[in-house]
């Protein structure tokens, strides 16, 4: 794969920076929940005491009742907000991340195929069909692995559009 020093360097250098890529959208996900949980909870308190101090100036029950019954639509559309976001959050990381796996798959299959027709070149004679048959598997491979990814991102699609649905049923429901 690798025929001189400075290519084994240069392919060094390249994983390096793929992990350093690949660390920084990692904490970078993680201090957006961070943040994300921080706000959360910071209006969880200030609801929680603005609710209590409202319930407790009800004169009778049916007005104790009808307090609470206010209370709770905004409280659930605050979950249903939060949950959102947190998966758009994770949405993001994960699309990042893939793009970054597939340059990274890219490469592989470019320094494998490099590798073969180098190998190729120097083979003996009569090791056409081997070659032939190894680069038919990796393009067969690759196309599995395209067909995957097209799936999983159909899959995808359709859980965004349910999480949508039932997002929209929960606060109609309330």
């Amino acid at each position: 794969m690798f025929s001189t020093p400075q290519q084994l360097i240069a392919a060094n250098k390249a994983y390096v920076d793929a992990m350093l890529l690949l660390t920084k959208t990692a904490l970078a996900s993680a201090e957006r929940i961070a943040a994300l949980n921080l706000n959360a909870a910071h209006s969880i308190v200030e609801e929680s005491i603005a609710n209590a101090l409202a319930l407790s100036e009800a004169k009778d029950l049916q007005g104790f009742m009808a307090l609470q019954a206010t209370q709770a639509k905004p409280i659930v559309e605050q979950v249903l907000s939060y949950n959102r976001s947190l998966y758009e959050i994770s949405g993001q990381t994960k699309e990042e991340v893939a793009k970054l796996l597939d340059t990274q798959f890219a490469e592989f299959q470019r320094q494998v195929s490099s590798l073969m027709e180098s190998a190729a070149r120097n083979a003996p004679p009569g090791s056409e069909v081997a070659f032939a048959a190894v680069k038919s598997a990796l393009e067969a491979a690759s196309s599995a692995l395209d067909n995957m990814k097209k799936v999983v991102k159909q899959a995808n699609d359709l859980t965004e559009t349910n999480i949508a649905r039932a997002s929209s049923a929960t606060v109609n429901a309330v």
